[in-house]
């Protein structure tokens, strides 16, 4: 049999830990160079970047993931540095490369995978980046991805998937998406009366009316469904709601109330509400619509025009009062228009400075906002 000495034990055991604390040693000291090494890197690169010197900072933190290829931190730095200079395809590399890693925490591969998102996102691969943004759904960044997803949707103006994700933000607590819910269902309703789908279009609107009963997109588009459709005083019905609403969205359809009334018989009623908003609200587009009816009924609407020109001198009031000829102004409304005319041009009849824009009443040798000098033009604004 085989003798063994104990003696060779006492003599191995000593000698083994002896190479091992060695070699620990050499280990830490090298992991020590490798980490006091990799920060100095990455905090050179975030000096250079916040001196704006970008080009420098990139090559520090190449430098600084090669020190330390497992930090995933300056993986992440450097490809939304990349982005921001517009360099999408080494972003994407970047942030592709972080999600074939194995050892990635699930925090930390979804931060990667919305960071890729936001990649093919910003270089208009969208697709891509829809796929992306989908992949998210449940994780951390849902809610973001979402918001994404729903700027795509308007962007590619895919109408029925706009409605679904901002319906799902709403039941996530992310806000009321009521009024876009609205725009969404009007755009489809539009979509279906161009292609001669009217029951698909009274559907889309009224799910718009249920979806922000106070919105006034949907009365604006019924109202001029009823009119096209050869209902001039149901269109002037939603419109009167209309009015009472938002008097300023009525505006976009004052002209069209008018012939309305006119085709229904209506123009005195109009008459009445026109001018009772006018009182409020002193717009061009009430007093074109004013004149639209006074013309159907044969009422001189010069009388009107120059009133209002008087009370508010602005240059679509005068357009008004020229559409008149001109031996029927008087001197009452050729008074009126020279103040019109004055007014409006008042504000270009100021000096702009050649390197910074700045603009002044007077004349400047030097500039008071960037303090160049000779940067003024002699002449004023309106003769540039």
């Amino acid at each position: 049999m085989f003798d063994f000495d104990i003696q060779w034990v006492l003599v191995v055991l000593p000698v083994a830990f002896a190479l091992g604390w060695l070699a620990s040693r050499f280990d830490l000291r090298q992991d020590k160079r490798e980490a006091r090494d990799a920060p100095r890197a990455y905090f050179k690169g975030l000096n250079l970047l916040l001196n704006e010197q970008q080009d420098k900072a990139i090559d520090a933190f190449i430098e600084a993931v090669q020190n330390d290829p497992d930090t995933a931190e300056l993986h992440f730095a450097l490809g939304n540095l990349f982005r921001r200079r517009g360099e999408f395809e080494r972003a994407i590399r970047v942030h592709e490369h972080l999600l074939r890693r194995g050892d990635l925490r699930p925090a930390e591969r979804d931060r990667a995978q919305y960071a890729l998102a936001q990649d093919f996102m910003k270089a208009g691969l969208f697709d891509r980046a829809e796929a992306a943004y989908l992949a998210l759904e449940g994780s951390a960044f849902s809610s973001e991805a979402r918001l994404a997803l729903l700027a795509l949707y308007e962007r590619s103006r895919d109408w029925p998937r706009a409605v679904d994700v901002a319906r799902k933000l709403e039941q996530t607590g992310a806000g009321s998406f009521a009024s876009r819910l609205a725009h969404y269902e009007c755009e489809q309703a539009l979509e279906a009366d161009a292609k001669g789908r009217p029951a698909e279009a009274e559907a889309a609107l009224e799910r718009a009316t249920q979806a922000a009963p106070e919105a006034p997109r949907p009365l604006l588009l019924a109202g001029q469904r009823q009119r096209a459709a050869g209902h001039p005083g149901a269109a002037m019905a939603t419109w009167d709601a209309l009015r009472s609403r938002h008097p300023l969205i009525f505006l976009l359809v004052a002209d069209a109330y008018a012939q309305a009334a006119v085709d229904a018989g209506r123009s005195t009623a109009a008459r009445q509400a026109l001018q009772g908003l006018l009182q409020t609200l002193p717009a061009t587009e009430l007093l074109q619509a004013l004149q639209k009816l006074d013309a159907a009924a044969g009422i001189d609407a010069l009388p009107m025009v120059t009133k209002h020109l008087q009370q508010h001198p602005t240059l679509a009031a005068a357009q008004l009062l020229l559409a008149h000829p001109p031996e029927s102004w008087g001197e009452t409304g050729i008074t009126a228009l020279r103040q019109a005319v004055a007014r409006a041009a008042k504000p270009l009849q100021r000096y702009r400075c050649a390197a910074c824009g700045f603009e002044a009443q007077h004349y400047f040798w030097q500039c008071p906002g960037c303090l160049a000098w000779d940067s003024y033009p002699t002449q004023h604004i309106d003769a540039l």
